[in-house]
């Protein structure tokens, strides 16, 4: 069976820097009928859980660790028996959302993660934080962004441990040179592509620098 993606919203507040935002997250599932993949496990363990519909979960990936993409992690991974995945470079961040408790498995540039048949590419793409990645799917014809792009621009860097250079270099070393077609699952609002994004990101990389 062809690895397929599934998409729910979910709801809840991002906190960072003695601030408190409401937000609409996307949660992300790439699987079939057998087994699935979480990208980002955001505000509703209950709501992921119910996605998954009794399939084998065989990982949850954080894309980055600000708290509004990791607050449900642990608990989904407590029901389903899932390790969490995160880049270590994100653990200060994880570590303020869940103190004492550990990912499981830290991500690495260039890593493969295999579901349903489906393979999806660690991207380390560091800015708006320090251990922010990318999943590219090329058979699946995507990449998850998690808050690195969206449809419009990079992600937000005026926060603790965001750079604004780091994302656009990241944005321009890593995403801009997939397939234009490639669709861009982002962590909140609209899917894009990364040709539809292109013009656009040559005069943000001006001003990156």
């Amino acid at each position: 069976m062809v690895a397929r993606i599934e998409h729910l919203v979910t709801s809840g507040t991002f906190a960072l820097d003695g601030g408190v935002w409401d937000v609409d997250n996307n949660v992300w599932l790439v699987g079939d009928d057998e087994e699935v993949l979480v990208v980002d496990a955001s505000h509703d363990a209950d709501a992921i859980e119910k996605a998954v519909a009794g399939r084998r979960l065989v990982a949850i990936v954080c894309t980055h660790a600000h708290n509004d993409h990791i607050d449900a992690a642990p608990a989904l991974a407590e029901r389903t028996g899932a390790p969490v995945l995160l880049h270590p470079a994100d653990r200060e961040l994880w570590d303020r959302t869940h103190p004492g408790i550990a990912p499981d498995q830290e991500l690495t540039d260039g890593q493969v993660l295999s579901v349903a048949g489906a393979e999806l590419t660690v991207l380390h793409t560091p800015g708006h934080s320090p251990g922010a990645v990318c999943l590219h799917a090329p058979a699946l014809g995507t990449v998850f962004t998690g808050d690195t792009l969206f449809q419009g621009g990079p992600g937000a860097t005026g926060r603790s441990f965001s750079h604004f250079p780091t994302i656009i270099d990241s944005i321009r070393d890593r995403l801009l040179p997939l397939p234009p077609e490639t669709v861009v699952r982002t962590g909140h609002g609209d899917t894009t592509t990364v040709g539809a994004e292109a013009p656009a990101l040559a005069d943000w990389i001006a001003r990156g620098h």
